[in-house]
């Protein structure tokens, strides 16, 4: 039994809105970061976590080719 290996695509538009998600999710978390207490380990990996998981998003987002993207591949 063969698998097929067929690149899923998505709509232009979904993927351009999840794009445009992901980078103002991101701007909106370095916005509102306050000053950080950098003796405190706890806090520091926080924010070490949640800038890794912001950035995974982002990448996730432009790496999953749309419908014209999909097609030129």
């Amino acid at each position: 039994m063969e698998l097929e290996t067929s690149i899923m695509t998505h709509p232009t538009a979904v993927r351009e809105a999840a794009r445009v998600v992901a980078i103002e999710a991101a701007r909106a978390y370095v916005a509102n970061i306050r000053p950080i207490d950098l003796t405190n380990p706890g806090v520091l990996t926080g924010h070490l976590m949640a800038a890794e998981t912001l950035l995974m998003d982002i990448v996730a987002a432009h790496t999953e080719p749309t419908e014209t993207e999909g097609a030129a591949r």
